[in-house]
């Protein structure tokens, strides 16, 4: 297939006027894709977000049921790509069919579900509420009130690397934002610059069809940092939705915070996401938790967000010790999405071999010389304490087993961690209940806390929170995944008395 290379713009397929362009790349053979990308221009910018902010008025008044019909038909446009899509992904990403397919199917389901929540006017959000006035009450009588919430306006997203359909282009923030009745400038990612096209196309293809305004969506391709710092600085954008690292928000928040009128920045930043294996349940079934664990740290070779990055294992228990070398030596390595990320890992592979304090367990085989291969490292619970560095995210296929010898050092472990995503506790029902002040400070650390089951998949429902306490997201209060997540872009309305 043929891809143009261009960003959409108010309805409009559109080059820059210079010859400023960029190339996918294919990590599968290690070299670039042909394709040229245009980068997209300051002008154009300010372009889609005059579009998105005429076309916000107009969608803004759209009923929900025509709201709904939409987001269903982007994810029939998305289903109708075919399999073009998984296989330009595939070049693009090298993450096999089969995680490519479900993840498309998790990206159409996720519109659905949205699409399903504006049928029923937003009533299982429970948003709304209204009380009756008393003109008899004393001293002042009491005026009837209702509160109702209003979109935001004009929405700044930033597709995410590690999950090209989920968290990019038609991912979880574009359907909420769209849902709650917003317009959409996407900053697509360059890491699948042509999965990003034929995303568009798709949603391009569901605004012609249901006769939404031509500006509703913009999608930005380029690879230069002022494109983002320029999005976020649009006066006319009134929110973010970010997954991506911490350097890259704390950098945009810098950015938006020389803005005149402040808006919300909602980042999503990714965890350590802590394995807690208490005694008990070590003993029974250390081995087939290390290997569980193992297991779900080598998904997606170790770039989801929930990958389990540090376990904290009673320092007695060899066999989950033995079971996870096990595991680790026999993990293939792989190709991570980009050279940047696979320059990342390495330096971070480096710097926790080289400190005194930890020691490399286990590493997997590793194939070819552009692939990243499993690690696992181990420390004392006493030396995690001491360094903070221990507790930064490895973007990749790696995790640091921390031993402790008693249910106080854990504790204090738990009291010294940074905020969470998620974290995972493993114990028998006894000494579950035993441990009950340490479960509730692990879930001050956390937006999301598992009972003896792995952290890596979020199911996308109602009662779903992927957030967490800073840095693993810059607003604790909020949600990215799960129908809760329109409400990021909704603000409140209070009406009183009778109109």
């Amino acid at each position: 297939m043929t891809f143009t290379g261009l960003s959409y713009i108010a309805g409009q397929w559109l080059e820059n006027n210079r010859d400023d362009v960029f190339q996918g790349f294919c990590p599968g053979t290690n070299e670039y894709l042909p394709t040229r990308f245009y980068e997209v221009s300051g002008e154009q910018i300010s372009q889609a977000a005059d579009a998105a902010h005429a076309a916000f008025k107009q969608y803004r008044s759209i009923p929900n049921q025509q709201r709904s019909e939409f987001l269903n038909t982007i994810a029939d446009e998305i289903l109708a790509l075919g399999d073009i899509l998984i296989e330009t992904t595939m070049l693009e990403t090298n993450l096999p069919r089969q995680r490519l397919e479900g993840e498309r199917m998790r990206t159409v389901n996720q519109l659905r579900v949205f699409a399903d929540v504006l049928k029923q006017d937003l009533a299982p959000l429970k948003l709304s509420c209204a009380e009756e006035g008393d003109e008899t009450r004393a001293p002042i009588p009491k005026p009837k009130t209702a509160l109702t919430y209003l979109p935001v306006g004009v929405v700044a997203v930033f597709g995410a690397s590690n999950f090209p359909y989920a968290f990019s282009t038609l991912g979880g923030d574009t359907a909420s934002a769209l849902a709650a009745g917003c317009a959409v400038i996407v900053k697509a990612h360059p890491a699948h610059p042509a999965t990003n096209e034929l995303m568009t196309k798709a949603i391009a293809s569901a605004i012609e069809k249901c006769a939404m305004p031509d500006g509703l969506f913009s999608m930005l391709q380029g690879s230069e940092h002022k494109i983002s710092h320029q999005l976020v600085s649009e006066p006319i954008v009134k929110a973010v939705g970010f997954t991506g690292s911490l350097g890259a928000a704390n950098a945009l928040l810098k950015t938006i915070h020389q803005r005149v009128e402040p808006i919300p920045f909602y980042g999503e930043l990714g965890s350590v996401n802590p394995q807690i294996v208490l005694q008990d349940y070590s003993q029974k079934q250390g081995g087939v938790l290390a290997t569980q664990l193992v297991s779900s740290m080598a998904m997606g070779h170790g770039q989801f967000c929930t990958s389990p990055g540090v376990w904290f294992v009673p320092s007695e228990d060899d066999n989950l010790v033995e079971a996870a070398t096990t595991a680790i030596e026999a993990t293939p390595s792989d190709t991570l999405l980009t050279p940047g990320i696979l320059q990342a890992f390495n330096r971070s592979i480096a710097a926790l071999t080289a400190h005194d304090a930890v020691s490399l367990l286990a590493k997997g085989p590793q194939t070819k010389d552009y692939h990243a291969s499993a690690h696992l490292y181990c420390c004392d619970i006493q030396e995690f304490l001491k360094s903070a560095d221990l507790q930064e995210e490895v973007f990749g296929p790696c995790a640091l087993l921390v031993k402790y010898r008693s249910y106080d050092e854990l504790l204090l472990a738990i009291d010294g961690l940074a905020g969470q995503l998620t974290a995972s506790i493993y114990g028998e029902t006894q000494e579950l209940k035993e441990q009950a002040a340490l479960i509730e400070a692990l879930s001050y650390k956390v937006g999301r806390i598992i009972y003896s089951q792995a952290p890596t998949g979020v199911e996308v429902c109602m009662s779903m929170n992927h957030g967490g306490p800073f840095p693993s997201s810059t607003d604790v209060r909020s949600t990215s995944v799960g129908t809760k997540a329109m409400t990021r872009f909704l603000r409140p309305l209070c009406v009183q008395g009778d109109q």
